[in-house]
């Protein structure tokens, strides 16, 4: 025999003259032929041959399981330099896979011609060639795996299923499998793959769905995106093999980079609608600088813009912007008409001047005239027509002041209207101010504004399905506190309040103003036990945030009432359950959440 110098070379052979010489692969033995073959000398008794074992296990194959936790336990024993733990697993491996002659290849064989000879619909030849070449070019390297794969795609053709995409099943399954047992149990015939199998299709079916439907609506601004993406269904439903599915999956990745930047484009949009908002706020902030009210309004509506948007807060910033305006326009309209006014009184109040400016310089030139004529008198007699003439003058200046007179009471009777109305505006905005969504202390919605807000909830939960919860919270010894601290004092932990309601509950989530101390909270897609335990947070994070009131700190609580609303519940039912809930909340305690 030639002498070998590749050490992965004399391991196998080592192992080879171990087997046909039938000596225990003991590490002296093991050692003795390792030497015999590389035709060194034996190295002193008792020394580990830590260099030849290790070459030994890195040419060791790693292509099972099985042969990966062989090598484990070879790499262990080398570490610990134990020949006991080292020739164990080795000749318990050697053991256990001397019988791959044993494996039932005629029966396998036998098999596979009666199976390639049948007739099943959707399995052609070729189809059939295909999936057996794909077997063999996997598993020529190992018998036992190899006989495995074969016997699943024997199975596979039997059952009539689709054969290429069982293959990957198998493999998977054997490779994942318990390499103890033997190769015929490695897949069984109750095996998942026909399962697998006949959801294949299913999933399909659920891609195209999601690609047709879902994404396809969500691009009405991209024609382009949308037929592509109805394009992509078609080919996901008529994709019936892996290669196919493969094939598609590099222009499926492409269409998913087109949409990040649609996202990316549609976020840019976004912010950029939200910041021309907020631009064209500021600037009716500026138009509006001597109305306090309208400024209020403005403010509430810049604070609902700078929050994270969703749809209900949209909609609140959309009622608040009507109101904004129509009150605006409202009041320049009237302020308009009161400058014309003013213009016209001032206009007429000049011709007037003017008119009886030039009616007093021709009575005086007339009285001159009748001066001049009284003294060339030479007898009474032309002095009586000379005072004809004077007494007519007078009466013709006297005519023009009086109706210079009259014209200027009537235009100043229009002013004095005019204030009227801007000041009967002013109250009207006053009241106004009071019949508006929101609570002007607590910036909460008032009653007008749930009134709007339950509707909407109402019928959102009809069309979803879904639950509605509604919670009354009164702050408990609210009395008390105003006569203690003032006014003043109550009025701040009401704000204090609602600040940590907002802060706490979720944005869908809406707060009012029932009426002093009392609150309502609607709590949409909610189940009744899930607002009690949302309730009882909120009563543990007013705790954490104590109220200071002149550098003193004041505690404040709630009790609770919390009901679900009912098919036929009316709002004041549902609100008179709650109310009913938190007095017993009351009675038992007060700090308290009671689900009616």
């Amino acid at each position: 025999m030639a002498t070998l110098t590749n050490p992965s070379e004399i391991a196998r052979e080592t192992l080879k003259q171990l087997m046909t010489r039938r000596m225990a692969p003991s590490p002296d033995n093991y050692r003795a032929i390792y030497n015999e073959i590389a035709g060194i000398s034996d190295k002193p008794a008792g020394a580990f041959p830590e260099r030849e074992l290790k070459s030994l296990l890195l040419s060791l194959p790693k292509e099972t399981p099985v042969q990966q936790r062989l090598t484990r336990q070879l790499e262990q024993a080398l570490k610990a330099e134990n020949w006991e733990d080292y020739r164990k697993p080795l000749v318990d491996f050697i053991r256990e896979h001397s019988s791959e002659s044993e494996l039932a290849w005629s029966d396998l064989i036998s098999d596979i011609l009666r199976q390639w000879e049948a007739k099943q619909s959707g399995l052609t030849p070729a189809r059939k060639r295909e999936s057996l070449d794909r077997v063999l070019s996997a598993g020529a390297k190992n018998s036992e795996l190899l006989f495995s794969r074969l016997q699943s795609l024997t199975r596979s053709w039997a059952m009539n299923e689709a054969a290429t995409d069982d293959i990957e099943l198998a493999e998977a399954v054997v490779e994942a499998g318990d390499a103890s047992a033997p190769p015929a149990a490695a897949v069984s015939t109750t095996s998942p793959l026909s399962r697998a199998s006949e959801l294949l299709p299913e999933l399909r079916e659920v891609f195209a769905f999601t690609l047709e439907t879902i994404v396809a609506t969500q691009l009405d601004d991209e024609p382009e995106l949308v037929a592509q993406a109805k394009a992509f269904s078609g080919a996901v439903r008529s994709a019936s093999t892996l290669k196919a599915i493969n094939e598609l999956l590099g222009d499926i990745k492409r269409f998913a980079f087109r949409l990040e930047f649609v996202a990316e484009d549609r976020t840019e949009l976004r912010a950029g609608l939200l910041k021309l908002l907020q631009l064209m706020i500021e600037n009716i902030s500026e138009l509006v600088v001597d109305d306090r009210w309208l400024n209020g309004q403005i403010e509430v509506v810049r604070e609902i813009t700078a929050r994270p948007m969703n749809l209900r807060t949209i909609n609140d910033a959309e009622q608040r912007l009507k109101e904004v305006i129509f009150k605006q326009s409202q009041l320049k309209h009237s302020l308009m008409e009161a400058k014309e006014a003013l213009k016209q009184m001032l206009a007429g109040f000049v011709d007037h001047l003017a008119e009886f400016a030039d009616s007093t310089s021709d009575y005086h030139d007339k009285i001159e005239n009748c001066v001049a004529k009284i003294s060339q008198a030479d007898d009474i007699a032309q002095l009586e027509d000379v005072l004809a003439d004077v007494i007519k003058e007078t009466r013709i200046i006297q005519l023009n002041a009086q109706r210079s007179r009259d014209d200027l009471r009537v235009t100043k009777q229009r002013v004095d209207e005019a204030e009227k109305r801007i000041n009967e505006l002013q109250s009207e905005l006053d009241k106004a101010s009071l019949l508006v969504r929101h609570d002007q202390l607590t910036g909460a919605l008032n009653r007008r504004g749930l009134d709007e807000i339950y509707d909407n909830e109402v019928a959102r939960a009809n069309r979803r399905k879904s639950p509605l919860c509604v919670a009354l919270l009164d702050i408990d010894n609210f009395k008390k506190l105003n006569d203690s601290l003032g006014h003043d004092a109550g009025d701040a932990a009401l704000i204090h309040l609602v600040s940590v309601i907002r802060e706490t509950l979720r944005p869908q989530d809406t707060l009012a103003r029932f009426g002093g101390e009392e609150f309502i909270i609607l709590l949409p897609d909610t189940a009744v036990a899930d607002a009690s335990k949302a309730l009882t947070r909120l009563q543990r994070e007013l705790t954490k945030r104590i109220f200071l009131h002149e550098n003193e700190k004041v505690l404040i609580t709630f009790s609770a009432g919390v009901t679900e609303l009912r098919s036929d519940d009316s709002q004041a039912g549902a609100i008179k359950r709650a109310d009913e809930a938190m007095y017993t909340a009351k009675k038992t305690g007060k700090n308290k959440v009671v689900a009616a």
